[in-house]
């Protein structure tokens, strides 16, 4: 299956979960991620299917002034 990561073009074996296109980025916490742009809990990264086609987006905060 196909997907945008960030906006870069990857391929993943479905079935693939939210959780399984995190690691391919391997961020440090604090993060965030959306799935065609609806946040989802951290809680239901394991359980949050995509399909072929989803937009992910991984987000780090952004802190300053």
């Amino acid at each position: 299956m196909n997907i945008l990561l960030n906006g870069e073009p990857r391929e993943l074996d479905a079935p693939a979960t939210l959780a399984e296109a995190i690691a391919l980025l391997a961020p440090q916490p604090p993060f965030a991620a959306a799935v065609n742009r609806e946040f989802v809990p951290r809680s239901a990264y394991a359980q949050r299917r995509l399909s072929d086609g989803d937009d992910v987006e991984v987000i780090r905060p952004v802190t300053g002034g």
